[in-house]
């Protein structure tokens, strides 16, 4: 456990350096002084007139890289939700159709309506799209009367793939104008990022984060099997899909500001398990931690990357993602290769 502590304190100091690089660098880099004193001036802490670069660090920078943590340690914990109550390593939102609902609401909001709504358009459209996905899923797996993970899973491609189709003739049938702003969106963005939509993504994490805490003792008896976990008094389908639910509702909140950002949710409940092990009351914050500094890592690159454009974070997070897959194959099949 103090092992685990310390570790856990690394992750806090880590994330602080990795906010206050990404709220210093970019295209133009701005002295550390010049952001704590627009943090200063932001809070009210101290009193004065902000300048156009205070302006720029604390309404433009400092919201990006709060977003991208909150989001991160948002998708590190629906990841772990998913993989455990689906008992599949694989598991992350994207493969519950819960991205590609999201991105077909928002889609057609970019190729057809418009921004008839005003800022909040977008992210409602997103949000709405990936709640549809979920109801569907849930109807589907309610409808056949079980809860059975492997169920859930071919639920959840059914209505990806669904989805995607949406999105597609969207793309293909809409203002081909809009295919720039369709495409970076797809690939996760946080350029969205305004004070104004914090209530929103915070409240996402609050209620993925608090949820599982409360269940985490059910999730572990989860990972001793559905008729383990039965025996000890877990009602292991309303659990299931309550679950689903949560991750389903936090997953739209975050797509909806931030876009289809790949392999957080695959990648982080691996990391995190290999550093707190598989109990959730450990394994939640962690995972928590874990997620923030990644995607903050990744959106930091994303902007140094191409300077002075800016290249989708999506892009940095599936790369990073494909080296993580190639080497957890690897891993496997040396380990099966040791038990032969």
């Amino acid at each position: 456990m103090g092992q685990l502590r310390l570790m856990q304190i690394l992750g806090v100091v880590v994330l602080f350096a990795l906010l206050l690089l990404s709220t210093a660098y970019g295209t133009t880099s701005i002295p550390t002084m010049d952001v704590v004193q627009a943090v200063l001036l932001g809070t009210g802490l101290v009193e004065g007139d902000m300048s156009p670069l205070h302006r720029i660090v604390y309404d433009l920078r400092l919201p990006r890289a709060i977003f991208a943590a909150v989001i991160g340690a948002g998708l590190g914990i629906v990841g772990v939700v998913l993989q455990t109550t689906t008992r599949n390593d694989l598991a992350d939102p994207f493969l519950f159709g819960l991205s590609s609902g999201a991105a077909a609401g928002a889609v057609f909001v970019i190729t057809v309506t418009g921004d008839i709504l005003g800022l909040w358009t977008l992210p409602l459209a997103a949000f709405c799209g990936g709640l549809t996905a979920s109801g569907i899923v849930l109807a589907l797996v309610h409808g056949l009367r079980t809860s059975a993970p492997e169920k859930l899973i071919l639920a959840g491609l059914a209505v990806s793939f669904l989805f995607a189709a949406i999105t597609n003739y969207l793309i293909f049938a809409g203002d081909s104008r809009a295919a720039h702003s369709v495409i970076f969106w797809m690939l996760g963005g946080l350029g969205l990022a305004r004070w104004e939509a914090f209530p929103l993504v915070s409240l996402g994490l609050v209620l993925i984060l608090a949820y599982t805490l409360i269940r985490s003792r059910w999730l572990d008896a989860l990972l001793t099997g559905d008729l383990t976990a039965s025996t000890l008094g877990v009602p292991v389908r309303r659990l299931r899909l309550s679950m689903f639910f949560a991750a389903a509702l936090a997953t739209a909140v975050f797509v909806s500001v931030a876009g289809v950002i790949g392999f957080i949710g695959l990648m982080v409940p691996h990391i995190a398990r290999g550093i707190a092990g598989p109990l959730h009351r450990q394994l939640i914050p962690t995972a928590a931690l874990v997620g923030a500094a990644l995607l903050t890592g990744s959106d930091i690159l994303s902007r140094l990357l191409l300077t002075p454009q800016e290249l989708p974070v999506g892009i940095v997070t599936t790369s990073i993602g494909s080296i993580f897959v190639f080497l957890l194959l690897y891993k496997t099949s040396g380990t099966r290769n040791r038990t032969s």
